[in-house]
């Protein structure tokens, strides 16, 4: 039975990682905007692109704890490779659909792709990590996410023109051939050697941990959900933005900028997350970013000229830059030892539920009540997760 322990060299199969996750995650973001302006050249409505959005996700729902499960029993380097293809094919396919239908079925292909992706490279940075470095070492890694939300977007509005229909296409085939550039880091990155059958040096043990059982565990539940509203707010403003620039006449370019400035924020939260955490504490910290974060949304919901989003994007970007790191490292040290890589697949599924629901939701909130209205909503979800993560003992 594999297990995983640090290699030889360092932390270089980390800095590969992360390299690796920046291009994949690059391609994603470049995407995402790429198929709501697409679609909105098909002749999609709010509630179209919203539902569009929310299928990128609806796979990976179905499919992130039986993935869970198998990493916890064997490596995850094999997820790495296969979550490329599947981003990829699904940018590429995206491009040339000539349907709102087609763009839905790619979009999940896409998601799927993502979802193989992360599982496999979260549970090689808490299996490769020691206890002290989870939260250095899952700040870093999301580094990686951040550097492609930071560069997709400002690809997808330099390509993006005023022929939408073409040029969106085009961007998606763009954001395919980035996707596949990760495959270049994807060597050495996950050591493994064969133990004994039945016990692995780690601590984790073969037997399955119930679901139930996971969820039941101190920590779990909050960080499930606060990386859900984290997430969806990243996703709503990544799937909605587009929708405003174009109520407000922002044109595609400016709206790339807005969130890679978001992204470019979160980047430089990730890089000072250790000192704030021994400074506020973890408690402290991420129940602080989830209320002002709350606070920003709702703001994002009035009428402010363009240098004001960019101001309120700027300080959400750091905000959300701090519960994904925490939150991993919360669901990784409260779950069971042998369920760590399903606990985490766990925390994705809340993600992809998130990611279902919310932009289905905001669909119906944009078309009812106007295109800012979903970010309303989302202010909503950010304010419970702060309520819930200051109930929480963090490990």
């Amino acid at each position: 039975m594999p297990y995983a322990i640090p290699g030889p060299g360092g932390r270089g199969w980390l800095l590969r990682l992360v390299i690796a996750f920046s291009f994949a995650q690059g391609a994603v973001s470049m995407a995402r905007p790429a198929v709501s302006y697409r679609a909105l050249a098909l002749g999609a409505d709010e509630r179209a692109v919203g539902v569009i959005a929310g299928v990128y996700a609806l796979l990976p729902l179905f499919a992130a704890v039986p993935l869970g499960r198998r990493t916890d029993h064997g490596r995850c380097a094999p997820l790495l490779p296969l979550g490329v293809v599947l981003i990829s094919g699904g940018c590429a396919l995206s491009g040339m659909a000539g349907s709102l239908g087609a763009m839905a079925a790619w979009s999940g292909v896409m998601g799927l792709g993502h979802l193989c992706f992360v599982i496999g490279a979260q549970s090689i940075v808490a299996r490769q990590s020691a206890p002290d470095e989870q939260d250095r070492n899952f700040g870093h890694f999301t580094i990686g996410a951040s550097l492609g939300q930071l560069v997709g977007p400002i690809a997808a509005g330099a390509l993006i023109g005023a022929d939408m229909g073409r040029t969106s296409a085009l961007a998606l085939l763009v954001s395919a051939a980035v996707g596949a550039v990760s495959l270049t880091s994807l060597w050495r990155i996950e050591h493994v050697r064969q133990t004994p059958a039945g016990r692995q040096r780690d601590g984790r043990v073969d037997g399955r941990v119930p679901v139930l059982g996971i969820l039941r565990a101190r920590g779990v539940p909050a960080g499930i959900f606060i990386s859900l509203a984290v997430l969806s707010a990243t996703d709503i403003l990544t799937a909605y933005l587009p929708v405003v620039g174009e109520h407000r006449g922002i044109a595609p370019a400016t709206v790339g900028l807005l969130l890679s400035l978001r992204a470019a924020s979160t980047i430089a939260c990730r890089l000072v997350m250790t000192p704030m955490i021994r400074l506020l504490g973890r408690t402290a910290l991420l129940t602080g970013s989830c209320l002002l974060g709350g606070v920003l949304c709702a703001g994002m919901a009035l009428p402010v000229p363009v240098w004001g989003l960019a101001l309120m994007l700027a300080a959400l970007g750091f905000c959300l830059g701090v519960g994904q790191p925490l939150s991993m490292t919360t669901v990784v040290q409260a779950a069971p030892p042998a369920a760590r890589s399903t606990a985490l697949a766990l925390r994705l599924t809340g993600n992809r539920l998130g990611q279902t629901a919310a932009p289905a939701a905001g669909g119906l909130i944009a078309g009812t009540a106007g295109a800012t209205a979903p970010f309303a909503m989302l202010s909503g979800l950010l304010l419970l997760a702060a309520t819930l993560g200051a109930r929480t003992k963090h490990p």
